[in-house]
């Protein structure tokens, strides 16, 4: 009786081993001893990876979303049952007060490199952070962006909790899709010269090549005209953006300033008479949540590679 008492023991013991997952955190690797209970996302398309992956039921809030976007039907409907614990960034009390195990965030995503919330203010309080990849070049060196970002925080999320079978079906089916879509699309004579909108009138928000746009715009089959901008998201001078000559402007729709607003900005100012997308009329919307890391990614790659091949 002693022994198979003993014999259980081990074999408890090694189950608990294998129960813990260990990934890669930007530059850190963190160790979950099992699937956090109550966690907490930050922004919409951190909450929506969260969501297509059926994590709803392990959450006990979202922040950072009404403070800027709005929120379509199927996101609203995700996240029905679940409270907003900040409009915007969260403080350190806040996720305290909730009770929560685990927070999804990224820099510039719901944290800030020296502010009050990172993995390591929280980690006192039994907090886990898990960093989106495309924000780790906020905190050391990294590739351009790629659609593997996305990918590999959706596995890494998969794993974390539990979930790895779905994450992979999620990754396989958006890659078919995509590769199916793109396999479809007549060839371009040439990459087009695309340009990133964000926001800004004296001088433009855009996307460097650590943003999750000059990824979109390359899958699409362009050519991101800021991808020596060694930033994910920067502002730049209207100067280089008439001098390198877009032929496609892609406008970020979020914020008071509708995109319309945005297109009628650059359609209205003299100086950007010449420039080929202005003159042409070649605009394309994307919503934040698709031109941020996250599900809809794929349906902004195919409105991309559409638009590029439009007459």
């Amino acid at each position: 009786m002693k022994l198979a008492l003993t014999t259980l023991a081990t074999l408890l013991l090694a189950g608990a081993a294998t129960a813990q997952i260990t990934v890669q955190s930007c530059d850190r690797t963190v160790t979950f001893e099992a699937p956090p209970q109550a966690a907490i996302s930050n922004d919409v398309n951190l909450t929506e990876m969260m969501l297509v992956l059926g994590l709803a039921g392990r959450m006990v809030g979202y922040t950072g979303i009404s403070g800027w976007k709005t929120l379509d039907e199927e996101m609203t409907a995700g996240i029905e049952a679940l409270p907003e614990l900040s409009a915007k960034y969260p403080s350190k009390e806040v996720l305290i007060g909730a009770d929560a195990d685990f927070f999804f965030a990224g820099w510039n995503y719901g944290m800030k490199v020296g502010g009050e919330v990172t993995p390591e203010t929280l980690e006192p309080f039994g907090i886990q952070v898990y960093e989106l990849t495309e924000s780790c070049i906020h905190i050391g060196a990294k590739e351009a962006a790629s659609m593997d970002d996305m990918y590999n925080d959706l596995r890494n999320l998969g794993a974390i909790f539990d979930v790895s079978d779905r994450a992979e079906g999620l990754i396989a089916g958006y890659q078919a899709e995509l590769a199916t879509f793109l396999e479809g699309q007549p060839d371009l004579d040439a990459a087009p010269r695309v340009f990133v909108y964000d926001s800004g009138e004296d001088v433009p928000f855009t996307a460097g090549r650590y943003g999750m746009p000059n990824a979109l715009i390359e899958a699409a089959g362009g050519t991101n005209i800021m991808a020596d901008l060694e930033k994910s998201w920067a502002t730049v001078g209207w100067e280089a953006v008439v001098e390198r000559n877009p032929e496609v402007i892609v406008i970020v729709n979020y914020g008071e300033v509708t995109a319309d607003q945005k297109r009628a900005f650059l359609r209205s100012n003299p100086a950007f008479a010449d420039i080929d997308a202005v003159r042409n009329d070649r605009f394309v919307v994307l919503e934040y949540v698709e031109a941020t890391p996250g599900p809809r990614n794929i349906e902004a790659v195919k409105t991309l590679a559409a638009a590029f091949r439009a007459e």
